[in-house]
């Protein structure tokens, strides 16, 4: 019988363009910044790693389990969930199941259906993983799943395995959690006095106390009342509670930024009156989805001011239809891989907020999105416009070698390369950020050496760009100089 075994390498030109030329250059710029610290200040991380730093129990843990972009491909082939090991902690959910899940065998069906991610940016994060770190040089496929599982275990057991000193082996400067706002930040408190308080910090995630549509949105500002003393039944109050936990985040955990994941980009500027009236319909279960989608628009305007007041930058990430699969959500609960992309408008949308506060010297915000047919229609326009705004990079769905160069071709002309925060990797997944700051580089090099192969910039200005977007420009973006 023919064996499945293929080599695993890594072409040193990877991602560089097929022309020669081309190629020649991005692999000269390059060279030059592939080895600038990491700087993640977007990220999913779990920071309980930092704190305790235990070693990580085994590969499937790390690697499949809080990875929703590696479930989420099996499950679109028919591997249920719980055979994943995937806890249910939504309201149906038995967490039985997954206590009863055995990673060995989870790690031998992942490995079996490795052939899905070919071509996908999973599935070269993955590859960079098993090269890079561990130093594997077969394809995982189901003939050696076992010797990798084993392999890949032996080494997370050693000491330059832990979580702080994979970041020291990463060259990661600064990573950013992501926290809610009722969040006690506890992991955070307790490194505040070590050395590792400057290199990892949490942001301001509001969603659970501005989000009316949520099933636990009166409850969580119950607890916003409880934590701060402040009366959110009153629209002062309940805007103080969140100016409390903003300090809170800012003192606690180092925060330098906020956090929002709103359905849509709308904003508002309603009068005092009006927005009291509509906190109160939210509360008693009484609003409708438009009503819910006003006051979500309310938020991120007075979020606005806030970040005015207290300098917090201000990411505003749109566009997902958040846990589609309602069978998934009601068993799973949140994050589990369901959230599709869906059209979204930002120049009408955004007006209210940037009539209001666009124009302040104090305000920064950096806005994503997961529709590319703004790129060049809306975001580049008003990001080479507004002093307030920046764009994100290429996100999410279009966090891939593709859609990091249609993110260059259709922004730099109009929004230029200063209007831009650098990469953010966005991820839960601890051992694949390095890859995706990797491809971040390589696809950047590429889109320079192609502008200096056209005589469009020179080569000493491609060198300034290639640093500015690996490492100045997020340091920048983030308040982290």
């Amino acid at each position: 019988m023919t064996s499945s075994i293929q080599k695993l390498t890594l072409n040193p030109l990877r991602l560089f363009s097929a022309n020669t030329q081309v190629a020649k250059l991005a692999a000269e710029l390059y060279e030059k910044i592939k080895d600038l610290p990491i700087i993640s200040p977007h990220g999913h991380t779990d920071p309980s790693w930092f704190n305790e730093n235990k070693n990580f129990q085994n590969a499937t843990d790390l690697l499949i389990r809080p990875d929703h972009y590696v479930f989420r491909m099996l499950y679109s082939q028919g591997i249920s969930l719980d055979s994943l090991g995937i806890p249910q902690h939504g309201e149906k959910g038995d967490l039985s199941l997954y206590k009863n899940a055995d990673p060995e065998n989870i790690w031998q069906l992942f490995a079996e259906h490795y052939y899905l991610f070919v071509g996908t940016p999973s599935g070269y994060w993955l590859d960079h993983t098993f090269s890079e770190v561990f130093g594997m040089t077969e394809k995982l496929c189901s003939e050696n799943a076992q010797a990798y599982y084993q392999e890949i275990n032996r080494q997370l057991a050693l000491p330059d395995f832990t979580p702080l000193a994979l970041m020291d082996k990463f060259n990661i400067e600064l990573i950013a959690t992501t926290e809610g706002a009722l969040d006690s930040l506890s992991h955070h408190s307790a490194i505040a006095d070590s050395k590792w308080a400057k290199r990892v910090i949490t942001s301001f995630r509001p969603d659970d106390v501005v989000d009316a549509s949520r099933e636990d949105f009166a409850a969580n500002l119950q607890k916003l009342a409880e934590l701060t003393g402040e009366n959110t039944r009153s629209w002062q109050g309940y805007l103080n509670a969140i100016r409390k936990r903003r300090q809170y985040f800012i003192q606690q955990g180092r925060a330098t930024a906020t956090d929002h994941g709103h359905p849509t980009a709308l904003t508002a500027n309603l009068s005092e009156n009006a927005c009291q009236a509509l906190l109160l319909k939210c509360l008693t279960g009484q609003s409708n989805e438009q009503e819910q989608e006003l006051f979500r628009a309310q938020m991120l305007t007075e979020m606005a001011g806030m970040s005015i007041e207290d300098g917090l930058v201000m990411q505003i990430h749109p566009g997902a239809h958040r846990n589609h699969n309602t069978h998934v959500f009601d068993y799973y609960g949140r994050d589990k891989g369901c959230d599709i992309p869906s059209q979204t408008e930002y120049v009408n949308a955004l007006k209210p907020l940037l009539s209001k506060y666009g124009n302040h010297p104090d305000l920064n915000i950096i806005l994503f999105t997961l529709d590319e047919t703004t790129y060049s229609r809306e975001l580049a326009p008003l990001a080479g416009h507004y002093p307030s705004l920046k764009l994100g990079p290429a996100w999410w769905f279009h966090d891939s070698p593709a859609g990091m160069l249609r993110f260059r071709q259709q922004t730099s002309e109009t929004a230029g390369f200063y209007n831009t925060a650098g990469f953010n990797d966005d991820t839960r997944a601890f051992l694949s950020i390095p890859a995706r700051h990797d491809v971040a580089r390589r696809v950047d090099c590429r889109y320079l050496a192609e502008l200096v192969a056209n005589h469009q910039i020179t080569m000493n200005e491609a060198h300034t760009l290639a640093y500015q977007l690996t490492y100045g420009l997020v340091k920048q973006a983030y308040n982290l100089r």
